[in-house]
């Protein structure tokens, strides 16, 4: 899995695998998925970042593993 924040396109993309994307899809305003050869989602990516978020908050990420 791999996260990537753009400062320069202004998003956020969280890759789930590295299988070859298909076809994408906006399910809502600024949220692209994107579907492999089986259907499923390989990637999410999230446009006008800094409209959604503060700043700040883009430096700070959590990350939870249960």
């Amino acid at each position: 899995m791999r996260l990537k924040i753009s400062k320069e396109d202004d998003a956020l993309y969280f890759r789930l695998d590295e299988s070859s994307i298909i076809e994408s899809e906006e399910v809502q305003p600024g949220i692209v998925l994107d579907f492999n050869a089986e259907g499923k989602v390989v990637g999410i990516e999230i446009l006008n970042l800094s409209q959604r978020m503060k700043p700040e908050q883009l430096s700070i990420f959590q990350y939870e593993s249960i």
